[in-house]
Parts: C-alpha cells; structure tokens; sequence
C-alpha cells in the first residue's frame, strides 16, 4: 500500500510527461505491475512507467498518437521476451558505467525542462522534439508565466522537500499532492481570479458517445492498441512501413527497459541478501509490455525507487508488487473524480524533484573528478547526445567509444619482452644460440600485431625461440594470424619454435586451427618447465652440430 501511495501521482505525471491521459500511466502500473510481480525474476522488484522512458515516448506519441506508442510498446515487449529466452540478462552488465551514467543525467535534463512549462504555467502551444530548439521556445515564453501556476508549482515542491524531516512513515509525494489540490482550490475560492491549470482542464475521455473531463472512474479494459487514435487524433493505419518506422523506438524501448529492471534488481538484492535471476526478469518484463497495451497501457520496467520502497517498507514476496497495483486500481476506482483536480504545477513538480534526483549531480561531480580520463570522455559524451539527439544514439556511440577505450587500454598491457637468465634463475646460463620471449596480456585483435612485431626479427645466428605464453588468457582469430605469421618467419629462417605454458583457452584455439607438434620445426607444451628443457636440449643439439672439428695434430719431423 506505501508503494501504491507513492506509485499513484508518479503514474499520472509520468504519463503526462509522456504524453498520453493520465489514466494510461495508471493502467501501466495495474496492469504490467501486477504481471511483472508474479512472473519476473526478483521477488520484490516493483513494475511501472519510469522517468527514464519519458525521453523516448514523448516524441512516439507526437509523431505516431497513443495508438503507435502502444504498439511500439508491444514490440518493445516482444524484443524483451526474446531477450530473456535467449538468455541475454547477462550482458546487460556488460553496459560502462559512465554510459548508464550519462544517459541517466541527459534524460533528467531533458525531463526537468519539460516540466517548466506546467510548472511555470507558460502558455506554449507546442513544443518542437529538438532539445535546443524546445530550451529556446520556452525561454521566449517566459513572460507568459502565470504566478498561480507557479506558487502552487513551487509550494508543492517546498512540501516534497520539507515532509520527509516531519514523517518518513507517509509518502512525501501523496501529502504535497493533496495539499497542493486544497490549496489552489481554496485560493481559488478565496482569491477572485486566482486559477491553476488542472487535469480536468487538460484532459477528457469518452465514455458512452459523451465527453467527460479528467480520468474515467473505469479499471482497465480490453482493447486492441491499432484502434486507437493515431498521428494528429486519427485512424492508426498498421502496414509494414508503420512497422519499421517504428521498430528503431521498440528496441530503445526494450534496451532501456532491460538496463534499468536489472539495475533495479541489482539493488533489491543488496538490499535483501537475495539472488536475482535477470533471464526471468527480462522474460517477464517482456511479456508485462506485450500485454499491457491490450488494456491501455504503455512501457513499462522497474523503477528503482519504488523497489527500494518496497523493500524498506517490509516487502518480502511478489504479492507486494501485485498489492501494489491492486491498491493503484482500488485509488482509480474510488478517487477517480478527485484526481482530476490535481494542479498539473503540482505533478510539474513532483518530476522536477524526480529528474534533479535522477541526474546525482553530486555523484557525477566526483566521478569527473577522480575518474579516468577516458571514463570521463565516455560519459560528457553520453550525455551530450542524450540530450542534443536521443538515447539510442547516447547509447550506441557510448558502448562503441567506451569499448574502442577499454581495446586500447588492454593492448597497452599486452606486451612481448626478452627474457634473460637471470631472470629465470636457471642452473645454466641460457645458450647462446637461444632467445625466450615472454608474451604477457590477451593476444586479441586490438594488441596481437604490435605485440608479436618484436619476435619476427632475430639474429641468424638463433637456432632456438621459446615463446612463454603463460600469462596469455585470451587468443582470438587475429592474436592467431598474428602469432601465425610470427612463428611461420621464424621457421622459415631454420629456427626450431617453442610455445611454452600454453592455457587451456589459446590451447584450444590453436588445436582447432590444425596447430601440432613438428620434428624441429614447432613444439608445443602446457607445461612451462618441459618446454623449456625441450628447448634447452635442442639448443645444444644445434650447438654441437655446428661447432667445428679441432684441428688436426702436427706432423712429426
């Protein structure tokens, strides 16, 4: 019930935010949050529509109406079903962190300026998707700010902020709420002319051919999503094209979907000691925003902060989650009328609060302070696509230039040296027709040329080269033509090579490209000390061989 207290205003403002009547939000937490619950893989995460997803639904439901915000959910949900059953969960983690980071920041500017419009009541009849264009089209609007709007706005922010030092026992945003609705409309009683902009005056539904203000005191129902309206209000038309234009917003749908219910499970499970299972989770965060749809709702995923909530208020099973949501359809049912006057300043509000929260603006300031150069590379740039394009582009050049860093930090490590005796601490100086090479780090495609570039050149009077590759871990197809065609020049030059200490993982790889062991030509051991005593005994096999005969003894007078 503490989760559904806070759940209630966060769904409506969320789907405001994003550009659809208020009760959708409400639908998704009924019905994606009871699902999710009862079929995923934490026991007490918690389902619902997030601020992360406003960034990305806002500019589906201008172009394509409810009908194709739903339907991309519906993609979206199937991409995350085929997710979880491919087993895929665990490759979520493989996302940087200074990406998440980034994102995280970029989308929280991104909300917080969408609210200043209701929360400083300008009068903007639209505005424009490109994030510079929409900053300047508000600030010109700033004299048409209504001092209403903004008090309520700002009152409702002064009790979101003050009520969690008097009580922590009751949510802080269902208190702000229901005082900022007593509060204008007390003022609005009391002082002529005094008047805010409410969900009433913004929103309406149909019921029965007669046109009603506000939410419908309705639970959710079956519907079909491509009959609802679609782009400027009318007839959504499926076709393939419709499809495609639509699938590049279904897999950021899915991608963010899945990143942020594992996150969110990740910290459930500190904070309960449990194991989540992420293939489960994402299977059924899958199947939530497949269905969802079906009874008006839209994308779905955990929301980390509603799960912290439910695990501090004592959760311990699904049926919190489902509770959760149950209480959501009891609030619709009952309070349906009174929502909608709600000042919509007050829910502007509540997101605010939500998107400066969501930026950790104190925690991204450490990490451009202590973190690594490339790390901070990674995340301004996160963030600045975020903001200035999407988050599928932030996304994808933040995964690409996050890796392209972290391919030239380990081809820094990879390295190849010569080895001397003392080194080794032999009971025999090395001969000197002999030469070991350590190879340390993983031969991959990023450092196998410019680590094997050492061993191609040596002298011709080396009959003998041990390669030591026991610090090797990782031997990809490059590290393979690379150590190839190193091996292949020595061999060429009459010079017996031996690999030494081989791991498992390269040895396999070698074996499946045909690599065996040649009368004096290549050796090849997992052991390191074997290896070398091949190598020694061959030195000095060479060795003998070309040493001259001593000459003969002088002839007697």
């Amino acid at each position: 019930m503490v989760v559904g207290v806070v759940a209630l205003p966060l769904s409506m403002a969320l789907a405001i935010a994003s550009g659809v009547a208020p009760q959708h939000g409400l639908y998704t937490a009924i019905v994606a949050g009871a699902l999710i619950a009862l079929l995923g893989g934490s026991k007490v995460q918690v389902a619902g529509p997030t601020a992360a997803f406003v960034v990305i639904l806002a500019p589906i439901a201008t172009r394509f109406g409810l009908g194709g915000l739903l339907l991309a959910t519906m993609m979206a949900g199937m991409i995350l079903a085929a997710m979880g059953i491919y087993r895929l969960g665990r490759f979520i983690e493989f996302v940087p962190y200074p990406v998440t980071t980034g994102f995280t920041a970029g989308i929280a500017l991104v909300i917080g300026t969408l609210q200043l419009k209701d929360f400083l009541g300008l009068e903007v009849a639209t505005l424009p998707p490109d994030y510079l264009a929409r900053l300047a089209v508000l600030i010109r609007a700033l004299p048409t700010a209504h001092l209403a709007d903004f008090s309520i706005g700002a009152f409702t922010l002064a009790v979101l902020l003050g009520w969690p030092l008097l009580s922590k026992r009751v949510p802080a945003p269902l208190v702000a709420l229901l005082f900022a609705g007593l509060a204008a409309h007390f003022a609005g009683r009391w002082w002529p002319g005094f008047s805010v902009v409410t969900i009433h005056d913004r929103f309406s539904y149909t019921l029965g051919g007669v046109v009603y203000p506000g939410i419908p005191r309705l639970p959710p129902t079956p519907l079909l999503p491509w009959n609802l309206p679609g782009p400027g209000g009318g007839p959504l038309v499926v076709s393939f094209e419709l499809i495609r234009e639509l699938l590049p917003a279904a897999f950021t749908i899915a991608i963010l979907g899945a990143i942020e219910s594992l996150l969110s499970a990740v910290v459930a499970d500190g904070m309960t000691g449990k194991k989540h299972d992420p293939d489960s989770e994402l299977l059924a965060q899958g199947i939530g925003n497949f269905v969802a749809p079906f009874f008006g709702g839209f994308a779905a995923t955990g929301a980390i902060a509603r799960t912290a909530t439910n695990v501090r208020a004592g959760a311990r099973s699904p049926f919190a989650a489902v509770f959760h949501a149950l209480f959501v359809l009891a609030a619709v049912m009952a309070f349906a009328p009174l929502m909608g006057h709600l000042p919509m300043a007050a829910l502007a509000a509540l997101l605010l609060l939500v998107a400066v929260r969501m930026s950790e603006g104190k925690h991204i300031l450490h990490i451009l302070k202590v973190a690594p150069r490339t790390d901070i590379v990674v995340l301004v740039t996160c963030f600045s696509l975020t903001v200035l394009f999407d988050m599928v582009v932030a996304v994808t050049v933040g995964i690409v230039l996050a890796s392209i860093l972290f391919m030239e930090r380990m081809a820094a490590v990879s390295r190849v040296s010569l080895v001397s005796s003392e080194e080794l601490d032999l009971d025999r100086p090395l001969p000197p027709n002999l030469l070991l090479y350590e190879i340390a780090g993983p031969l991959f495609f990023g450092a196998a040329q410019r680590a094997m570039t050492a061993v191609r050149a040596v002298a011709k009077s080396i009959r003998v080269v041990v390669l030591d590759l026991r610090a090797v871990p990782l031997l990809d197809a490059t590290g393979l033509v690379a150590l190839d065609s190193s091996v292949t020049k020595l061999r060429e030059a009459g010079i017996f090579v031996v690999l030494a200490g081989v791991q498992p993982g390269p040895l396999r790889v070698l074996a499946k490209a045909g690599w065996r062991n040649r009368e004096g030509e290549l050796a090849i051991g997992t052991s390191f000390d074997k290896a070398l005593a091949l190598a020694l005994a061959a030195a000095d096999a060479a060795s003998a061989a070309h040493t001259p005969p001593p000459p003969p003894p002088p002839t007697p007078a």
